[in-house]
């Protein structure tokens, strides 16, 4: 065979191998359980990063995600529980808030408040249900920002509740992560000030 024959069969077996690569990835992709977050299915296999940036209703999210320099943080091994407000729930603070909060002069303030919204560990629904019936109907937990959160049941909708009142219903619950799980809420929860 001469070598420019063989270096092409060398090539085309090259590209074949990485094409079977790819769609085996793809396949093993296709067969996880996946949840649909803002339109975007939400990959166990991947970290939170990876999934978040892929959904429509968490633009903002990851936009205060990388002003906060907290990107490699949440793609880290953790694992993390992450209770991840939408774009209607930071829409829902008062005007220019996050605006302000995405200045580079707010940032350790912004990463507070991020923070706030993850606990170290990974509580999926059932976990969070059982604390929270262990701990008489309120179970109170640690942030990853040093303070707490309450958690309690309204019905079968588990609430989060800050430190100064305000509550967020759990929406989505159980969306798993390859560092955690996310639960999507309906609220931005801010730690006291």
């Amino acid at each position: 065979m001469k070598k420019s024959n063989f270096l092409s069969v060398a090539l085309v077996a090259i590209a074949l191998f990485a094409g079977q690569s790819t769609f085996a990835q793809e396949g093993k992709m296709m067969k996880e359980k996946t949840v649909m977050v803002g339109g975007a299915e939400m990959y166990p296999s991947k970290t939170i990063v990876e999934n978040a940036v892929n959904s429509k209703d968490h633009t903002t999210l990851v936009a205060a995600v990388k002003a906060a320099d907290l990107v490699d943080v949440l793609s880290s091994t953790g694992p993390f529980t992450v209770f991840a407000p939408t774009n209607a729930a930071f829409e829902a603070l008062p005007a220019g808030t996050v605006e302000t909060l995405v200045k580079p002069e707010n940032k350790e303030k912004l990463q507070g408040i991020l923070t706030y919204h993850v606990i170290a560990g990974k509580f999926n629904a059932a976990d969070v249900v059982a604390l929270i019936k262990k701990n008489n109907g309120k179970a109170v937990v640690k942030t990853v920002a040093g303070s707490e959160l309450t958690l309690s049941l309204s019905g079968d909708k588990v609430i989060v509740t800050d430190a100064n009142g305000g509550s967020a219903t759990v929406t989505i619950a159980d969306v798993n992560q390859s560092n955690g799980v996310i639960h999507v809420v309906d609220a931005v929860l801010l730690p006291k000030m």
